[in-house]
């Protein structure tokens, strides 16, 4: 039986949009408490968004996210759930 490709995507994207709040989260409270912590985290923050924006336009320019809107969507989920993903594992050491 073949698989709807589509609807890998929207679990790719609902598996994004719950590692992301619990990214919001644990950034949350590494902001609540304050301190030269939170300043870097919130720094980076910024940075990192500005920084993986950049390189996800460079690859839509360049033909890196594919010719397929399917191929492009799913090359733009996988490239924020890697960022999501190293952020979750960072934020979550203690």
């Amino acid at each position: 039986m073949r698989t709807n490709p589509w609807m890998k995507l929207t679990m790719d994207t609902w598996i994004l949009g719950m590692e992301a709040s619990s990214v919001i989260g644990l950034r949350a409270l590494k902001m609540a408490a304050g301190g030269p912590a939170a300043q870097t985290e919130a720094a980076l923050m910024i940075d990192e968004k500005i920084a993986s924006t950049l390189a996800l336009q460079m690859r839509a320019a360049t033909g890196g996210l594919g010719t397929t809107p399917h191929g492009a969507a799913s090359r733009t989920v996988a490239h924020y759930r890697r960022k999501v993903r190293a952020n979750r594992r960072r934020l979550s050491k203690i």
